[in-house]
């Protein structure tokens, strides 16, 4: 697993650089390990280098790997399409959801989330490239979305999440990112401070164009697993 250290440090310094091109602060921008395949074993070795903050897609998978981590003090991002009937053990077991993209599930997690627990951190996830196949709001839903969900007890909104489609060879990398920045900046009078945005093979663009969560999984861990 030492390999998991090399790399999480040769991320960082991907992330320092790219803030370094864009005269931001080396610290504006958070690294959210997406360990969604990968064993508890990789996630303590990405935690004994120091990585706090881990992203899942599946519960079931995840639920199981916080029982065998839960010696070690982590952060445990839900970042994945989240259905109705899993909202519930991701209100009690998560600290943030990206994933919001519609109001019902925003409201069965406000309901659910326990009242000893702090607010559930939440991002609405805008479809910036109008895939067919994306989860997301669509761009034009996203203002009343946000509003709507910024309403909830047991929630705080902290901003937008996207998944941008591939861009073309030759196109602008970072176009995607860009009209999501506008997209956030329209959300005036809301406190939002989170775009999660940016993944292993993207995140300078993505830094780039304001994002202040990279979500990285194989540069990190390697070669995704198979589920």
């Amino acid at each position: 697993m030492n390999h998991i250290g090399e790399n999480l440090g040769r991320v960082r310094s991907r992330i320092d650089g790219a803030c370094a091109a864009a005269g931001r602060a080396a610290d504006a921008v958070t690294l959210l390990a997406v360990s969604k395949t990968f064993d508890a074993a990789a996630v303590r070795a990405a935690a004994a280098a120091g990585q706090r903050a881990f992203g899942e897609n599946y519960v079931q998978e995840a639920l199981a790997k916080q029982a065998q981590l839960q010696d070690l003090d982590l952060a445990w991002h839900f970042i994945g399409p989240l259905q109705s009937n899993k909202t519930r053990a991701v209100a009690e077991h998560f600290d943030w959801v990206h994933s919001v993209d519609r109001l019902k599930i925003a409201e069965r997690l406000s309901q659910q989330r326990p009242q000893a627990l702090a607010p559930l951190q939440v991002c609405v996830q805008v479809n910036i490239s109008g895939e067919h196949s994306k989860s997301g709001c669509a761009t034009d839903e996203a203002a009343a979305l946000c509003r709507a969900v910024a309403q909830l007890p047991r929630l705080r909104l902290r901003g937008l999440m996207a998944i941008p489609a591939p861009t073309a060879p030759g196109s602008d990398p970072r176009a995607p990112y860009r009209a999501l920045r506008e997209l956030f900046a329209g959300l005036s009078g809301l406190g939002l401070d989170t775009l999660s945005a940016g993944m292993s093979d993207d995140l300078e663009a993505a830094i780039a164009e304001g994002a202040t969560m990279v979500r990285v999984g194989s540069a990190l861990f390697g070669r995704r697993q198979v589920v």
